[in-house]
């Protein structure tokens, strides 16, 4: 496998495919996303599904084709979708006549072209117009589970790709407050599930208004920092104001018997996810998982010779894994002997597989077993009677442990500037975050990005004003915000 400093976008590429995450589709920018990659995924699913629904949200499914004509009804919405959309023009194949395949079927063009939809806001407020009539009916709190389909140019597993999964949440309110405050509540959720589920720090804030989401009028964020130096926006919330009500008229009476449009939000995070575990943590042997999301945290490999060994060590290894599974621990036991031990050390250490447990003959006859942590490449020695308990703590501590390097690697890689040059200076030797006044300007911003590709990731939420000078155009600034190269 490439090493991260001989080229770290190629050992990128080849951890997600030598780790049985994904591979490359027949179809041009899709993927194909591997058991054991989609087993992560289901994990992140379940948590993220969880935490949803502890904030009363409920689960929906919309269609996946919306008319053209939706789309024209939100001018930013649109403008901000139309080059990445499939269309749907006909609706049936026909044998070709000089018997050569299939062809489509010129009869059997659609009335009105159906997109393909890269997000759901369009359909989902057409809908909302036959729910909602009074403020008896708010709010309304809806989430999906779903694919969507973006047409991109530059694809990349996980971080980039034509179709991926996702989940967006869609709610209505009777008021304005209410919708800040879910946008804002949504916003911290995600930082939760990314920062004690995935173990990668995150700085949460307010996109800037050309960074927004198309159709917005405020989009907050979760800035994650990868190895590399680059930045992965990694969850955002929108408020949407009544744009989309107003869109497709959709009114309710309050509570004074006055008729006025519905407040909106959408949030949503996606199978990038993915590409920021793998980028955050890993390194030159393969996966680094937190426990919390490997889809399963130990492995137990027996070391033996003959079937007697193996039976005697299977009979001690059984009953780990009942008294690890008994913790809530998830656990194999790996008795196969298609393939060596070596190998399989190798393969569960490329897995990322939290905690590897070798047990031979001599662990039997002293009742101990090798454990070895994923995290820091250590092995150590820890008594069989108390393997469970052993075992318990050392998940939390690589819990924590992981999270703690990727904090730190954060913390290193975050610099204050001053000036232009400085500016320059740190984005070419060092990367990362900087934290540099702006002016508040579009013109500005789109300036140094293109001189540097370096754009406002966030404007920071809890800073306290700061007056300086803007890095680009010396004018007033009250606050530094946060730039970075970002993918």
């Amino acid at each position: 496998m490439t090493s991260r400093s001989e080229n770290y976008s190629q050992w990128y590429n080849d951890l997600v495919v030598k780790a049985d995450l994904a591979e490359s589709s027949v179809v041009r920018g899709c993927m194909v996303i591997k058991p054991y990659g989609y087993a992560i995924w289901e994990k992140m699913q379940a948590e993220l599904d969880r935490m949803f629904k502890e904030t009363g949200h409920v689960n929906a499914y919309f269609p996946l084709f919306i008319p053209k004509s939706f789309f024209s009804k939100e001018a930013a919405h649109v403008e901000g979708f139309a080059k990445e959309c499939a269309v749907v023009t006909h609706y049936r194949l026909k044998t070709n006549p000089d018997g050569t395949g299939v062809v489509v079927d010129p009869e059997a063009k659609l009335d009105e072209e159906l997109i393909v939809r890269p997000t759901s806001e369009t359909i989902i407020w057409n809908t909302y117009k036959n729910w909602i009539h009074s403020y008896r009916d708010l709010p309304i709190l809806c989430n999906q589970w779903a694919n969507v389909v973006r047409w991109e140019m530059r694809t990349r597993l996980f971080l980039r790709t034509a179709e991926f999964l996702w989940q967006e949440g869609h709610t209505a309110h009777a008021t304005r407050q209410e919708a800040l405050d879910e946008a804002m509540k949504m916003i911290n959720v995600y930082a939760d599930f990314v920062e004690n589920f995935m173990a990668v720090p995150v700085i949460k804030g307010a996109k800037t208004e050309n960074e927004r989401f198309a159709g917005a009028l405020e989009t907050f964020t979760i800035e994650a920092l990868m190895q590399d130096g680059k930045a992965l926006q990694s969850g955002t919330s929108h408020f949407l104001g009544q744009n989309f009500a107003r869109a497709f008229d959709v009114m309710f009476t309050n509570k004074e018997g006055r008729d006025e449009y519905v407040w909106a939000t959408s949030w949503g995070v996606s199978t990038r996810l993915m590409g920021a575990l793998i980028m955050a943590h890993s390194d030159d042997n393969g996966l680094v998982l937190p426990p919390k999301l490997a889809p399963f945290q130990v492995v137990i490999v027996p070391i033996y010779k003959n079937e007697e060994q193996l039976n005697n060590i299977s009979v001690k290894a059984e009953e780990i894994v009942a008294r690890l599974k008994a913790r809530g621990i998830s656990v194999k036991y790996d008795y196969f002997d298609n393939k060596k031990p070596g190998w399989k050390f190798a393969e569960y250490e490329l897995k990322g597989v939290p905690v590897r447990l070798a047990i031979g003959p001599r662990d039997i006859e002293n009742g101990t077993v090798e454990v070895a942590r994923r995290d820091t490449l250590t092995k150590e020695v820890a008594p069989v009677a108390t393997i469970d308990v052993y075992v318990e703590k050392l998940l939390d501590d690589i819990q924590k442990n992981i999270y703690r390097k990727a904090f730190e690697l954060r913390k290193d890689k975050t610099t204050k500037v001053d000036t232009y040059e400085e500016f320059k200076e740190v984005l070419n030797t060092k990367g990362g975050f900087v934290l540099a006044h702006w002016d508040g300007t579009t013109e500005t911003e789109l300036k140094i990005k293109e001189e540097t590709k370096a754009t406002i990731r966030c404007i920071p939420f809890g800073q306290e004003k700061e007056e300086g000078k803007c890095i680009y155009s010396g004018k007033p600034s009250e606050r530094r915000v946060l730039f970075a190269v970002a993918y």
